[in-house]
C-alpha cells in the first residue's frame, strides 16, 4: 500500500532530522530567540503537542479500552473482522503522529547540541515510531492474513459467531488443523501487541518528561 511506504519514508526522513547537522543550524530559528522566529517556534512546538496528545490518547484508547469492550461483547468474528480494518488506520495514524512528533522535536532539540535528558526523549519517540512500522509493515499483515485462515478453518466447524473462545478451545482439541492456526495466530499476535506495548511505553516515557516542564 503506497500509504504505507509513505509512512516509512517519513519516519526515517525525521529520524535522519534529528541525526543530522542540518539540525543545529534550525535551533535558534525553532528556539524563538527573536520577535521573528517565535511564531515558527511556537508553530513547532504545536505540532509536537497535537503530534503526541493524538497518539497518546488514540494508543491509550485503543490498547486498554475499546478493544476490550469489543471483544468482551462482539460474535468474535465480526471483532475480529472490525479490527482488521481499524488496526492499518490506528497504526498509520500513530506512524503520522511520530513522525511529526520526531521532526519537531529534532528542531527544538538537535541531537549535537541536546542534553542526555532530550536525547533519550528523542530515543523513545523513535523507540515509538520503530514499534509502531513494525506492525504497520510486518506484524499487522500477518495477523489478519493468519485470522482470516482461521475463521475459514471454524466456520467449517460451525463456531465463531459466539463471543469468546470457549467454542474454539473445545473444537481445537478434535481438529488438529484448528490447533495449529491457533498457535500461529496467538504467536504473530502476541509480537504485535508486544510491539503495540512498546511504542505506548515510549509514549508514556515522554509524557512523563512533557509533565516535568508544564507550570499550571
Amino acid at each position: 500500500m503506497w500509504i504505507t511506504r509513505f509512512l516509512s519514508v517519513l519516519g526515517f526522513l525525521a529520524l535522519g532530522l534529528a541525526l543530522s547537522p542540518l539540525g543545529d543550524h534550525l535551533r535558534g530559528w525553532a528556539a524563538g530567540k527573536n520577535a521573528a522566529a517565535g511564531g515558527g517556534a511556537l508553530a513547532v512546538r504545536m505540532v509536537h503537542l497535537l503530534g503526541f496528545a493524538t497518539a497518546w490518547g488514540t494508543s491509550l484508547w485503543v490498547t486498554f479500552i475499546g478493544g476490550i469492550i469489543m471483544f468482551k461483547h462482539l460474535p468474535r468474528h465480526q471483532f475480529g473482522n472490525l479490527q482488521s480494518k481499524l488496526f492499518p488506520v490506528y497504526f498509520e495514524l500513530l506512524a503520522v503522529c511520530s513522525t511529526a512528533c520526531i521532526g519537531a522535536f529534532s528542531l527544538l532539540h538537535p541531537w549535537g547540541s541536546s542534553t542526555s535528558a532530550e536525547k533519550m526523549q528523542l530515543g523513545a519517540l523513535v523507540f515509538s515510531l520503530v514499534g509502531t512500522l513494525l506492525n504497520l509493515l510486518v506484524f499487522e499483515p500477518m495477523t489478519i492474513k493468519t485470522m482470516k485462515e482461521r475463521h475459514k478453518i471454524e466456520r467449517e466447524e460451525s463456531i465463531g459467531e459466539e463471543v469468546g473462545l470457549s467454542k474454539n478451545k473445545e473444537a481445537a482439541k478434535r481438529n488438529p488443523a484448528l490447533a495449529k492456526i491457533n498457535k500461529k495466530f496467538g504467536m504473530v499476535h502476541g509480537l504485535s501487541s508486544l510491539a503495540n506495548l512498546f511504542c505506548f511505553g515510549g509514549f508514556a516515557v515522554h509524557s512523563w518528561y512533557l509533565a516535568g516542564k508544564l507550570a499550571l
